[in-house]
């Protein structure tokens, strides 16, 4: 099964985009583009896009999300239409109001933006049951709930180094939310910056994450 539909819609009214492949076995997420500046994740989400449209042998059910803030992906900011960090804005049990850094600014309240609660409804939805969250900031595998295999694949052949504690708080993430809170397994996969050249996708991690799949 192929197949590509809209979850619903950002703030300024642009559909939020999924793609579906495979019909048996476990429920697997890859999310991308979360934030909007960071194209490495959303490059590499969309390769893995055309790889499997092209061919597809896997024996589970995968859905990619490649653009999940495409507001601020088209504003080329960090954040969303509403300057919230999506990913401090999730329904967390260390969900905070107060932020230092504006980057970070988790909005007015816990799921506040309409893309978080588009994810949380499909999450549920579809019974995600495994989550790799793309980000670009410093090469890095960090590990919520029970994925330790799947990382050490991913970090086998990328040479990234496995953590469980990013290094400072990240209150309203996907990480705590999925994984920490309702034991969904979740990795978020930091790929490396490319200032040179943002758009290209180090090819390693095209072959990590199929291997990944492969379990």
């Amino acid at each position: 099964m192929k197949k590509n539909y809209g979850i619903g819609n950002t703030v300024n009214g642009l559909p939020i985009m999924a793609y579906d492949f495979g019909n048996k076995g476990k429920t697997i997420l890859i999310l991308a583009g979360v934030h909007g500046d960071e194209v490495e994740a959303i490059s590499l989400a969309k390769i893995l896009i055309s790889n499997f449209l092209t061919e597809f042998n896997y024996n589970i059910k995968l859905s990619i999300i490649p653009e999940f803030n495409l507001d601020g992906i088209l504003l080329q900011t960090r954040k969303n239409a509403n300057k919230v960090d999506l990913n401090r804005n999730l329904p967390t049990k260390d969900w905070v109001s107060n932020y230092k850094k504006e980057k970070y600014y988790p909005g007015l309240s816990a799921a506040s933006e309409p893309e978080n609660k588009h994810l949380i409804k499909f999450i549920k939805e579809k019974n995600i049951e495994f989550i790799v969250s793309l980000h670009s900031w410093k090469p890095c595998l960090n590990v919520n709930a029970n994925c330790i295999k799947e990382a050490n694949i991913l970090s086998k052949i990328t040479g990234y180094k496995i953590i469980e504690n990013i290094g400072y708080p990240t209150p309203g993430c996907l990480g705590t939310y999925a994984g920490l809170e309702r034991n969904i397994p979740t990795i978020t996969y930091e790929l490396p910056r490319l200032e040179k050249n943002r758009l290209r996708v180090e090819y390693k991690n095209i072959l990590a994450i199929k291997k990944m799949l492969s379990l």
